[in-house]
């Protein structure tokens, strides 16, 4: 599905680059063979990657880390389709995430691909972005919008596998928000431009090893419920898991059913009579 959605994305931004004679050769073919994700789960993003922030102020990647797990994800900011849907759609995920804060358990952090952001339009987005979540405080800490040279997005992307292609004025991209762990490592990567709730909260439960939110028995109890799918790159229900967690219950509820018997009708039936 997001191949398609991709492939669909692409087109309607390649379309106009060339000409009517070329479509006959299918470009964004050619075009998706350097677009895609190579994944490297484990990996650790340089933390010491010097960036600003829309509002002007030099950072580096590691001012984000430390204190919760990281939502990346890398765009630009002149996007005229994708990244725009991909923001709307990651507010409203956050949205209906129960249990979890942006302002309080994890962090998003945007880094744009084009070395040539103009620091007015960087500002204007994240302003843009940040009226999706009405009472996010501290916003620009909780969601910054980066920008940088080329070496630094260089580096980036190369450290968690993001391929990326320049067409014309424009960029093609995948979409895809990638998991990091308070430390900066890549835990999972989440594709599309719609991300399931549970599938966001399960995957920041995995990055911050449990230690997010307010229940950690809570966290403990999904993680054993859902494993991370690879082939359909969605968290899905954990079939051993469940039987092993209802024969348990199942096992626990005879031992009290065989303790009530046993107290009502075992000591009557093995106490003398009366008259005996």
């Amino acid at each position: 599905m997001k191949h398609l959605l991709l492939r669909h994305v692409l087109l309607c931004v390649l379309l106009p680059l060339f000409p009517a004679t070329a479509l006959a050769a299918d470009p964004q073919d050619a075009v998706l063979q350097e677009v895609g994700v190579d994944e490297k789960p484990g990996a650790a993003i340089p933390r010491d990657l010097p960036f600003t922030e829309a509002s002007g102020k030099p950072v580096r990647l590691e001012d984000y880390l430390g204190d919760g797990p990281v939502l990346l994800t890398l765009n630009y900011y002149t996007c005229p389709m994708l990244c725009p849907l991909t923001f709307r759609g990651l507010a409203a995920t956050m949205a209906q995430m129960k249990g979890f804060s942006l302002a309080r358990d994890y962090r998003v952090v945007t880094v744009s691909i084009d070395p040539d952001e103009i620091p007015e339009i960087a500002r204007a987005k994240a302003n843009e972005t940040h009226t999706l979540m009405p009472g996010l405080r501290e916003a620009d800490a909780r969601w910054p919008f980066l920008y940088g040279s080329a070496g630094s997005i260089r580096r980036l992307t190369e450290s968690v596998g993001y391929r990326y292609t320049k067409v014309g004025s424009e960029f093609a991209h995948p979409a895809v928000t990638i998991v990091l762990s308070p430390g900066g490592t890549v835990s999972r990567y989440l594709y599309g431009v719609e991300i399931d709730p549970r599938d966001l909260k399960l995957a920041l439960i995995e990055a911050s090893e449990g230690k997010i939110g307010a229940s950690s028995a809570g966290n403990a109890l999904l993680m054993y419920c859902f494993r991370y799918d690879p082939v359909g790159k969605k968290y899905i229900l954990y079939a051993r898991n469940i039987m092993k967690a209802a024969g348990a219950v199942t096992l626990i509820l005879l031992a009290v059913l065989l303790a009530v018997l046993w107290r009502r009708y075992g000591r009557s039936e093995g106490s003398p009579g009366k008259g005996e």
